[in-house]
């Protein structure tokens, strides 16, 4: 008699595109290990992410705005819930496999540093070699989560996380992307992941006041649409259309779509990623992040993982101990340790 698993796994050779990934046909773990009864290996993995700390820890990092006193800004985790719910729907409309899409898509920002882009491109400088979030994205899931042990996820949902990123001016799909992940889904939570912050972040700057409505280009809109939701619809229906006129080939966006989603990202860097506020906060993370590294590494002891200090050096460490942190928790060590506390010598008060 099957297991509820392989009831799954057949339903995915059944129902999926010949060009999904399907469980069954998985690369593997890092450490091979006992397949579960009832979830194949992708669905395995996207739980793994969802009950990690690191993926918990995301709900107090900063996305645009550090620290928003309103409700309603994102954070780190929310942009990865939107980036998720996104790719799933162009996971279903193409016929991959969706939890391998989600898989990935939750877990592509798990190395995120404090203080969003700010604090990452603080702890760039500060360590060795440069800093990446999506290489400690890898590190946190194969190494540092369950206290050493690593989630040990499948190669395919690695190789996702590992090349999401496209930096400040890299295109999500076409021949210009320098690395490609190896599957459909993985290839889809990348562009997922522009489509998310393009039109959340606006939807954010324009409830912080740094931008309003009519400020934004005329151009992209024309082609995207005037609203959140319009422009979300557009570039996922030019995804989907593109991407099954090419026969499933590699993910693509049609030629007009995609000349306005990067257009639009181009003016949030010049007016709200690096503004003269975005410059402020970083100058702030700047100070923060660095005074917490000076001051790890003049006490290693008494702050970092012992067994990553003597296996790799105080500087892997010190990497590890502050891209983990979420923002408050950044904030409270420094005050901690740098601010002064006034002196209250309660018994002589009324003498």
């Amino acid at each position: 008699m099957s297991t509820i698993r392989e009831d799954l796994e057949r339903r995915e050779r059944e129902s999926l595109a010949p060009q999904a990934a399907r469980s069954v046909e998985t690369r593997g773990r890092l450490r091979p290990e006992p397949e579960d009864d009832v979830r194949p290996a992708f669905q395995r993995d996207r739980d793994r992410i969802l009950h990690s700390k690191a993926f918990r820890r995301l709900k107090h990092k900063t996305q645009v705005f550090f620290a928003p006193t309103g409700d309603h800004y994102r954070t780190r985790l929310t942009h990865s819930l939107e980036v998720s719910q996104i790719a799933r729907t162009m996971a279903k409309a193409l016929a991959l496999n969706e939890e391998l899409t989600e898989a990935i898509a939750l877990g592509h920002d798990l190395g995120h540093t404090p203080f969003g882009h700010q604090g990452e491109r603080v702890l760039a400088g500060l360590m060795p070699g440069g800093f990446e979030h999506y290489e400690q994205s890898l590190r946190i899931v194969d190494v540092l989560e369950r206290d050493g042990a690593g989630l040990n996820l499948t190669w395919e949902v690695r190789d996702g996380i590992g090349k999401h990123s496209k930096g400040k001016r890299g295109s999500p799909v076409g021949p210009d992307v320098p690395v490609k992940a190896s599957t459909l889904e993985g290839q889809i939570a990348r562009v997922a992941d522009l489509v998310a912050y393009v039109n959340h972040d606006i939807d954010d700057a324009v409830r912080a006041g740094v931008l309003k409505e009519q400020d934004l280009p005329a151009g992209p809109l024309a082609v995207l649409g005037a609203t959140h939701s319009a422009r979300v619809g557009r570039m996922v229906t030019a995804v989907v259309l593109e991407t099954r006129g090419a026969g499933l080939r590699e993910i693509a966006m049609t030629a007009p779509v995609l000349e306005a989603v990067l257009d639009l990202r181009a003016f949030l860097f010049a007016n709200v990623y690096e503004n003269d506020l975005s410059t402020a906060e970083f100058k702030k993370a700047a100070g923060i992040l660095g005074g917490l590294w000076e001051k790890v590494h003049d006490a290693p002891e008494s702050f970092l993982d012992g067994r990553i200090l003597h296996a790799e050096g105080v500087d892997a460490a010190a990497r590890d101990f502050l891209a983990g942190m979420t923002d408050r928790y950044a904030v409270a060590l420094y005050e901690h340790l740098f601010i002064p506390k006034p002196w209250v010598n309660l018994s002589g008060r009324w003498s």
